[in-house]
């Protein structure tokens, strides 16, 4: 007899969906949350290190909560490091809900930004990267596609898995046995080489949208198969219960039984496994985009952030581009994993 697993507390299905809801909310309000266009650069500001706030001067007059502005001198040629000079005559106040950058939300236009300065000096809580865009900013706009290509990407997916899994498992005969080919063919084909296969032979000219589709397309196109067979095996199941059977016999069709009785009672599965599938999309994403074939810059998402990994000296000498967006994977991640075997343990319908 196998030993049943103990369900997860529920403080942590809690915790995992408000850390979802925190990072969607984050996504869906970059423009305003980020205090700097993601696509700016500025001038001798390649590679700053996390902005130093401040709260008195260098004469120990108190300001408040304050930056100076900095940049980048010359490159040490023995430690290929770059010393930061800073200006201390310009200290430039943070202030809440200050003027900046303007965006466009829909049809409505504005320039608020929740966090900002008031003077020359820069705000760059995760510093910059290579090109002098603020790190922090890109990573807010960056989460709305790393985010969303899971939730695209489940909507494609199970609608496809749930009806060809139910037509399979309650029509039989040659069309299951039709379609349990077709599915066992798709579920052996590795689809993270699959996608690094195609991308490398598609044109270098496609924009950032058309490789999110692409991403999202064929990743749906192989994971509906896993589900389908799960679906097909419980409706194999739930067609012999006997309200199916009265209603079989009451003249409903074929169709209609499906939709109507049969797909329903698989709702509870699918929600769970919806949960768990989307962090293989976002995980697919940011390999695709880390080894240069999924979004491209200067667009951001969290895995081309992560691209900047591949040099070792960047990683040593600025760990601060690296850690943030690899950060977020991994607790976008774990939230929804988190999330899902809550849903699973509450939604049992053996307890």
């Amino acid at each position: 007899m196998t030993e049943r697993r103990s369900p997860l507390p529920r403080s942590w299905t809690s915790w995992g969906v408000g850390l979802l809801l925190l990072l969607y909310l984050g996504a869906l309000g970059a423009d305003c949350l980020a205090p700097y266009n993601p696509y700016s650069s500025q001038a001798d500001a390649a590679l700053l290190p996390p902005s130093q706030i401040f709260w008195r001067n260098r004469q120990g007059q108190w300001l408040g909560p304050h930056v100076y502005p900095v940049r980048q001198g010359p490159i040490d040629l023995e430690t290929g490091q770059r010393e930061v000079i800073t200006d201390w005559n310009a200290p430039s106040p943070l202030r809440i809900w200050v003027v900046g950058d303007p965006y466009r939300v829909l049809s409505w236009k504005g320039d608020r930004h929740l966090l900002g300065t008031t003077g020359p000096g820069k705000l760059h809580l995760l510093g910059t990267d290579d090109q002098g865009r603020d790190q922090f900013s890109r990573l807010l706009y960056g989460s709305r596609i790393s985010l969303s290509v899971g939730l695209v990407g489940v909507i494609l997916t199970f609608p496809l898995g749930i009806l060809v899994g139910g037509i399979a498992g309650y029509w039989g005969g040659w069309v299951d046995a039709l379609i349990m080919r077709l599915v066992e063919v798709l579920m052996t084909i590795p689809s993270l080489y699959l996608l690094v296969a195609l991308a490398a032979v598609l044109p270098p000219g496609l924009s950032s949208a058309e490789r999110f589709l692409l991403i999202v397309a064929i990743t749906s196109l192989i994971n509906w198969a896993g589900l389908a067979r799960v679906i097909r095996g419980q409706v194999l199941s739930l067609r012999e219960r006997e309200y199916v059977q009265a209603s079989q016999v009451m003249g409903a069709s074929r169709l209609y039984l499906l939709i109507r009785h049969i797909l329903p009672q698989t709702l509870t599965y699918v929600i769970i496994a919806a949960t768990l599938a989307v962090p293989s999309f976002i995980v697919a994403e940011s390999v695709l985009s880390l080894v240069g074939l999924g979004i491209q810059q200067p667009d951001p998402s969290w895995g081309n952030m992560l691209s900047l990994a591949t040099n070792a000296s960047m990683l040593l000498l600025n760990p601060w581009l690296i850690w943030p967006p690899a950060l977020l994977i991994v607790v976008a991640v774990l939230a929804f994993n988190v999330v899902g075997d809550g849903l699973r343990d509450r939604l049992d319908p053996r307890r």
